[in-house]
């Protein structure tokens, strides 16, 4: 079975360069990030049957990722719209 991984960078491609320039250079960011990429990674591992745990567990944790995603994107817009404007 084929699992479909979830970084950021796959998720959101057309916003590469401002995710690099983001954790180089916000904390905040670099923080969710890092949050983020544990979320998935695990969430990955449960979909791959490398660790088996309750639905109600595996559901939570995909929930945490997506609020972690959202926060990002929205950091994400704020910056490149403020780029815009520069």
């Amino acid at each position: 079975m084929s699992v479909e991984k979830h970084d950021l960078l796959h998720e959101l491609p057309q916003h590469k360069e401002s995710i690099r320039f983001l954790k180089m250079n916000d904390n905040r960011f670099c923080k969710l990030f890092d949050e983020y990429h544990d979320a998935d990674h695990e969430v990955h591992r449960i979909e791959q049957g490398v660790e088996t745990p309750s639905d109600q567990y595996t559901e939570q944790r995909k929930k945490i990722r997506l609020s972690l995603k959202d926060q990002l994107y929205q950091i994400i817009q704020q910056y490149e719209q403020q780029a815009e404007l520069a």
